[in-house]
């Protein structure tokens, strides 16, 4: 299956992630719409693919640098191998129904994201676990489980993430520690500001994206974080103007965590990507994290 995915994106001039485990298949990819409708149909063909969500979203550059097709133990990693996010998943709720639910009082809101996602945009009164990785959340939840319940009589937990997978999973893992009234958004944070008008909206900030936009607004638009080249770490307007900011080299996130072989390094990495921009061409030498 990799080899086959891999060589028809390739074919089609499409560039992205896909990755691939026993629970599913997720990935984000990028090129013509004739192209992207191209490798749908072929993924489509694959055992159990035939009825797969397609989230779709306009960019005027290409958001990646290469094609990769990765097989994995989970799509997002939880560690948690007896949660099956296929037949324990809580209830979805709609992007035009979320408002509703989240705010009713007996409704606990728990953003599932990372540390760093949340720090560029989250929904109003959500919970940040400040968590380093996805796989400290169940943690996270169990210790902290009967201080979230305290005081409600009929606790509704509503999480979210940025396409609907970890959330998928995590609502799954509540629903095993005996929690039945749980929801998660549908199709995650992109198609709820997607679909809802920005009056109406709850959500604040903007959201981390796995991809060289960084960051997107309501309708999906280009957001106003860049990427730190050392760290891979999202970085606010606010944080651009710090003296610890230097672009491809440095922000305040990792200044003075790097030696100064490593600062030359990454400068030698920014020279290049200049000049690469220069004559037009894309610097292939920066790598994203998936997107869990």
């Amino acid at each position: 299956m990799q080899s086959g995915l891999l060589g028809k994106c390739n074919t089609a001039g499409i560039k992205g992630t896909i990755l691939v485990a026993p629970e599913g298949i997720n990935g984000t990819i990028a090129g013509s719409a004739d192209a992207v409708e191209a490798v749908l149909a072929y993924i489509r063909t694959l055992p159990g693919c035939a009825e797969i969500e397609v989230k779709y979203s306009e960019t005027a550059a290409m958001p990646f640098y290469r094609m990769k097709v990765r097989i994995k133990r989970e799509i997002v990693t939880m560690g948690e191998p007896d949660i099956d996010p296929v037949r324990d998943v809580g209830a979805y709720v709609s992007p035009e129904d979320w408002n509703a639910l989240i705010s009713d009082p007996d409704t606990i809101l728990i953003d599932t994201r990372n540390a760093y996602e949340v720090a560029a945009g989250t929904f109003e009164n959500a919970i940040d676990p400040e968590t380093p990785s996805f796989r400290d959340f169940p943690a996270w939840f169990r210790e902290n489980r009967d201080r979230l319940l305290a005081g409600k009589e009929k606790p509704k937990i509503a999480m979210f993430c940025t396409g609907g997978i970890r959330c998928e999973k995590a609502t799954a893992l509540l629903r095993s520690e005996g929690l039945d009234a749980v929801y998660h958004l549908k199709g995650g944070i992109l198609k709820y500001l997607e679909n809802i008008n920005p009056e109406e909206s709850r959500w604040n900030g903007e959201c981390f994206v796995f991809d060289e936009r960084v960051t997107v607004t309501h309708g999906l638009e280009r957001g106003s974080h860049v990427l730190c080249r050392a760290c891979r770490m999202p970085i606010s307007e606010a944080d651009q103007k710090s003296p610890q900011y230097e672009e491809g080299i440095s922000c305040p996130a990792c200044h003075g965590t790097r030696t100064e072989e490593q600062r030359r390094g990454y400068a030698e990495r920014q020279r290049q990507a200049a000049l690469a921009a220069a004559r037009g061409e894309a610097h292939i030498g920066a790598e994203l994290p998936d997107n869990g």
